[in-house]
């Protein structure tokens, strides 16, 4: 057990969250901060920085607030791969570019692809070019914005720039860098200059950590701002969806770590180096490992949009309809690609797609087609990890979509795979909170946070699922030319 009790913020899509953790892991306090981002243009998302570090500061004076136990360490993470782009005196330039539902860059992938090699970018980084490539969107700027990249001289995403709101410390963690494709170089573990020179030159590129590795301390400054207490230890962070595999402990050769948010994302423990083009291969989050990765565009953004549009009370309401409507949607299916998608699609001209209505359908049969949607995705991905190569074991899920049960036994009956749900879901901020309590002490996950339930497939509905899942698969190919010339009309 550790000394102290040890704070977590993450920085999420549609909100950020914090937790007080007590020295056994117990949760002790949490608390929410909603925002929105921004979507100025057709595929562009984008958020203004300056809310990540207000959010964290009145984040972190609540959970200290009325003299709590003493705090010994600040955990950090956030969405990513972003971009935020500084000038020399730390000012942003513009808003941060958020991950892979922000799809601008696709003229510069070209261009990069054709002048580098499509096989030459997988070979050196491990993964191919996409919307989650970080590398093209910083080329986006200096194309698009050139009066605003000229000024650029610091690279920071969310975790980082926490970092260095706290600390006054310039740096990244190995996996966020490993997500800025084709700046990294996975094989060396480091930075690639000639390409880092020639994607973005005049940049200096932040130095390398690991993410649990102590970035620096609060400063007196930062204690004054935020209620900490000076000279605790700040962890370097990472990227949410690693810090919520490792909150769950997932994250040992074989492990799959499936992550129930705004976006669904998947990692996977592998013992060596994976290339894959249709998906993300990266380093982890602690020395020495290495993970296969994917992540759906939307998931939970697709079922909090039908709530708003039917104007459910509730989720718990629309979970009730739902499981009435029953294995298969009364005949409906959904492409789940409503802001493009990621992998193992790799499009980000795709487009949300209900095959099937019926004047007799009902709010719950469109809540339920939107659940098995992403479940026939997860199985997608799935089956692509395990085509280049990926050995799964164990599934752990997290997040807020595994409350209520509904969604988990859909994913385990489509993919038929049981899933560990462990005691504490919400997720990153708890991963960056155990990432903090490790500067202080030994600590283990399996102690802290144990399994709760094992959800376990229907063989009966795993059954009927198998069948839609091939109607699933066809449903893309044959309305793709459709949907493309739709999402080019709605770029005008």
């Amino acid at each position: 057990m550790v000394p102290h009790a040890v704070i977590g913020v993450d920085i999420g899509t549609s909100s950020s969250k914090g937790v007080l953790v007590g020295p056994d892991g117990a949760l002790l306090r949490s608390a929410v901060r909603e925002h929105t981002v921004d979507r100025p243009a057709p595929g562009h998302v984008e958020m203004d920085a300056r809310v990540w570090w207000e959010e964290f500061v009145s984040l972190a004076r609540e959970l200290t607030a009325d003299g709590g136990p003493p705090v010994g360490a600040v955990g950090v993470s956030g969405m990513g791969p972003c971009v935020l782009l500084t000038d020399a005196d730390d000012e942003p330039l513009r808003p941060a570019i958020l991950y892979g539902v922000d799809t601008r860059a696709t003229a510069q992938i070209a261009r990069l692809e054709q002048r580098l090699g499509a096989e030459e970018i997988t070979a050196r980084c491990g993964s191919g070019l996409s919307s989650q490539a970080a590398g093209a969107k910083i080329a986006w700027v200096a194309d698009e914005e050139p009066e605003v990249y000229a000024r650029a001289r610091r690279l920071y995403m969310p975790s980082s720039w926490l970092v260095r709101k706290l600390t006054g410390a310039y740096v990244l963690d190995h996996h966020s860098a490993s997500q800025t494709t084709p700046l990294y170089d996975t094989v060396a573990r480091d930075w690639y200059a000639p390409w880092a020179g020639l994607i973005a030159p005049g940049l200096d590129l932040p130095p390398l950590r690991w993410s649990g590795e102590a970035a620096g301390t609060v400063t007196a400054e930062a204690a004054r701002l935020t209620g900490l207490p000076a000279g605790i230890p700040v962890i370097t962070g990472t990227v949410d969806a690693w810090a919520e595999a490792l909150s769950v402990g997932a994250h040992s050769v074989g492990d799959l770590m499936l992550m129930y948010g705004t976006t669904m994302f998947l990692v996977h423990t592998v013992p060596g180096l994976l290339r894959a083009p249709a998906l993300w291969s990266t380093v982890g989050a602690l020395p020495g490992t290495r993970n296969l990765a994917g992540g759906m565009a939307t998931s939970g953004a697709v079922t909090a949009w039908l709530r708003e549009l039917t104007g459910a009370p509730d989720y718990t309401a629309l979970l009730k309809e739902a499981e009435a409507s029953g294995t298969g949607a009364n005949g409906l299916l959904m492409l789940p690609y409503f802001a493009g998608e990621r992998t193992p699609v790799m499009d980000p001209e795709a487009r949300g797609v209900i095959a099937g209505l019926t004047l007799s359908h009902t709010r719950g049969d469109l809540y339920r087609a939107a659940l098995e949607a992403t479940a026939y995705g997860v199985r997608h991905n799935i089956e692509a990890i395990e085509a280049v190569g990926g050995d799964i074991g164990r599934v752990v899920a997290v997040g807020g979509g595994t409350q209520g049960r509904l969604w988990t036994q859909i994913v385990s009956d489509v993919t038929g795979r049981a899933q560990e749900v462990r005691t504490t879901s919400i997720g990153a901020s708890y991963g960056g909170a155990l990432l903090a309590a490790r500067l202080l002490g030994d600590v283990s996950a399996d102690d802290w946070n144990p399994v709760r339930e094992t959800v376990v497939p229907d063989p009966a509905a795993a059954e009927r699922y198998a069948e839609l899942y091939g109607l699933y698969r066809d449903l893309y190919p044959a309305t793709a030319d459709v949907v493309h010339a739709l999402a080019a009309r709605q770029s005008r």
